[in-house]
């Protein structure tokens, strides 16, 4: 028997009793029926014997209690045939699929129409609290790890690869990760090896939660090992070589797939997030993917107009041109000379002109600034400052 027929057959409809029935009253209408239908009294009769069988498979799940009980749940966690849901699940209460794709089209076992075996006592000895014969401890993934570096300005534009230094959760060595003396640990009789147990009613979806007996791990130390105390865990350090990609911010936390804790019992490894801390730089800072600078210009190339010569950061310096009349402030750019972007290619150098005043000027200087006082006796820099401050 399919377990798709199992919960779409109406066993008690195939006896002809209520579902309220009692068990004497399940027991008559199979008597009567299994007379009718034997097949001594039907010889030759293919549809009789059909429904002998149909009758005695009805009779070995409603006849035993506890089966009958299991095949109710059933019955009110899938409907017929449907998946049935609670209140508030649609219209209809009911969303129809093939309870083939569910349960994979596992067969009973050697027992026949009474037989739970295969996927259905898998499936419902996990729903309704009972192990079923396939309970088995379950693959664990590792635990994340989280860790910091600290990077030089140049290496966060750049990239680097950096030792890291971590600790983290790792097979106890003492044990080989069994958590027991011997290396023989017993399987939880409390989650049946699972590492979780369920709770909530029958005729709906349990929740689950990690089993408190066994902390989640599905065995239980028989002799607990001195190292890690039954656990089959225990702190290990290790120093890895990590890649940190060319443009980190400071602040970045970085996610490093597999390369946390290791896994138990098969399971896949934890992730490793590290948080990078990127230094200052004396003459260079950063705004996204460009970096940024400031340029000290004279009076007379801001004024006059020129060429000067920009450092940039780990390559040759860049000749920008400095337009006459220049204000103080103005940025700049220089392309392709900032910080590396994702997909490979670089931000820009934003260079930002500061006129600079000395502080001590010659005779031949100061002459020359007082010429030019003379020259622009006339001009008032603030007065359109002052028309529209009287203007707001």
């Amino acid at each position: 028997m399919s377990t798709k027929d199992f919960v779409e057959k109406d066993y008690y409809k195939v006896l002809g009793v209520p579902k309220d029935a009692t068990e004497a009253e399940i027991k008559k209408a199979y008597r009567k029926l299994a007379r009718e239908f034997h097949p001594d009294a039907n010889k030759g009769d293919a549809g009789a014997e059909a429904r002998f069988k149909e009758i005695s498979e009805a009779n070995d799940i409603l006849g035993d209690p506890k089966k009958r009980k299991e095949y109710d749940d059933a019955r009110a966690l899938f409907g017929n045939g449907g998946f049935r849901a609670g209140p508030g699940g649609g219209a209809g209460g009911t969303f129809n699929f093939d309870l083939g794709d569910l349960f994979g089209g596992a067969q009973g076992g050697a027992g026949g129409a009474g037989g739970f075996g295969g996927g259905l006592g898998d499936v419902f000895g996990g729903l309704f609290n009972r192990g079923g014969a396939g309970t088995r401890t379950q693959p664990r993934r590792g635990q994340d790890v989280e860790s910091e570096v600290t990077l030089s300005f140049t290496e966060a534009v750049d990239g680097a690869t950096v030792p890291l230094r971590m600790s983290s959760q790792q097979p106890c060595k003492a044990c080989s990760g069994t958590g027991d003396k011997n290396g023989t640990p017993r399987v939880c009789p409390t989650c049946v090896g699972t590492g979780q147990v369920s709770r909530g009613g029958s005729g709906s979806f349990s929740l689950t939660d990690p089993c408190v007996d066994c902390k989640g791990r599905g065995l239980i130390a028989q002799d607990p090992c001195d190292v890690c105390h039954g656990s089959g865990r225990a702190k290990s350090s290790r120093t890895m070589q990590v890649r940190i990609p060319a443009g980190v911010s400071d602040g970045q936390r970085i996610r490093l797939r597999g390369k946390g804790a290791p896994g138990e019992r098969g399971g896949p490894a934890g992730d490793l997030y590290v948080v990078v801390h990127v230094g200052a730089h004396p003459v260079f800072g950063r705004k996204g993917d460009n970096l940024t600078v400031t340029v000290p210009v004279t009076f007379d190339e801001a004024a006059l107009g020129g060429e000067i010569r920009v450092p940039t950061l780990g390559g040759p310096a860049v000749t920008l041109k400095i337009p006459a009349g220049t204000p103080n402030g103005r940025t700049m750019r220089a392309r392709g000379k900032g910080a590396v972007r994702k997909d490979g290619t670089r931000g820009d150098l934003l260079v930002t002109v500061e006129v600079a005043v000395p502080k001590d000027l010659g005779d031949k200087a100061r002459e020359a600034l007082e010429t030019y006082r003379e020259a622009t006796a006339g001009e008032d820099p603030r007065a359109e400052l002052f028309q529209a401050a009287k203007g707001a």
